[in-house]
């Protein structure tokens, strides 16, 4: 048994408390929304994010930030991608050295296009920073859906233990040691499902949405590989499962984000309707600052920028795709 503190009480963090607290571990779960504090405590559900899945009664509601990360074994961030960055700058005087932290955000910060775990280790250098990632929707795994997942650590250790700690019969967990590419899988194909629901949005059909989604799948390899993420990577759970399940799920809020500006609303009209944080919409500035900075072609990428922060039609940004110029599909293929 391991002393697990998850930091964020929004539908992963509630869901991956509840899996932690049915594998036997201590779990503490942290919010600093009074409102969340007393829905949990008295409901004993996040009744507004994840209805429907009760916390057994061996998960600690608490809402001090020192007291949750105190004494505790491993500790799993679940705060949205956006306030990474200031809730590690709170934790960070609390964290004892060596302390292991699992990052199950997916997402780019868009102004210095660090990804979540260097973002992590610059606020807390002490900590042993790991990801978590897969096609695994909160709403699903809450429920005990089976689903696979990935781990990522620097030591095959580290990536052994917390494999262990997850691992569940409905809950498979593989390790690698490609923290880079888990991240850069987990946080472009957000991008991509919001071009994949704005196909939706528009009534094309399914020839449309597997076009795009195979073609998202080459800009996410070209872009992570040229970042240093390894290509097995982006064919695997973190990459082309996490695409197809984000792209083609009714609990994929970046999808449903696509959907709605497929149907004409903006942006922000699309982002207000969800009601929760649309990863991709951050994600897809730095995506496309990324690739400029590394010359790789994400046309795709750029499409979803002009129709986000440019007001441009998607239907026509569909049509521009398609009329780029001829191209082979594969260039590393010869002709005999």
């Amino acid at each position: 048994m391991k002393k697990v503190s998850v930091i964020g009480a929004g539908s992963w963090g509630s869901a991956l408390a509840v899996l932690l607290a049915n594998n036997g571990h201590e779990v503490t779960l942290w919010t600093h929304d009074p409102h969340e504090i007393e829905m949990l405590s008295t409901k004993r559900e996040q009744v507004e994010k994840l209805p429907g899945v009760k916390l057994p009664d061996n998960i600690m509601i608490e809402a001090d930030l020192k007291t949750a990360l105190t004494d505790e074994d491993v500790v799993v961030m679940a705060v949205p991608s956006p306030v990474v960055r200031m809730v590690a700058k709170q934790m960070s005087p609390f964290i004892k050295d060596g302390q292991i932290i699992v990052n199950v955000a997916k997402g780019i910060e868009d102004v210095t296009y660090k990804t979540l775990s260097d973002i992590i280790e610059e606020e807390i250098p002490n900590a042993e920073v790991c990801v978590l990632s897969g096609p695994s929707h909160a709403e699903e795994v809450g429920r005990g859906i089976p689903t696979t997942v990935v781990v990522g650590a620097k030591n095959k250790e580290t990536a052994e233990m917390l494999q262990d700690v997850f691992m569940n019969k409905v809950f498979r967990v593989y390790t690698s040691s490609d923290i880079v590419g888990i991240e850069l899988g987990g946080a472009l194909k957000n991008v991509i499902a919001l071009a994949a629901g704005t196909v939706d949005g528009l009534g094309y059909g399914d020839n449309t949405k597997a076009a795009l989604m195979t073609r998202g799948i080459a800009e996410l390899t070209r872009l992570g590989e040229a970042l240093g993420g390894k290509p097995e990577t982006f064919s695997g759970l973190t990459g082309v499962g996490d695409l197809i399940v984000t792209c083609t799920s009714v609990h994929s809020r970046n999808r449903k984000a696509g959907y709605l500006m497929g149907k004409g609303m903006t942006a922000e009209e699309a982002m207000k309707e969800v009601k929760m944080v649309v990863e991709g919409v951050y994600s897809a500035k730095a995506a496309l600052g990324l690739a400029k900075k590394c010359n790789v072609a994400v046309p795709i990428v750029e499409a979803v920028n002009r129709v986000l922060f440019e007001n441009a039609d998607p239907k026509e940004e569909v049509s521009n795709l398609l009329l780029r110029e001829r191209k082979q599909e594969h260039t590393n293929l010869e002709w005999n």
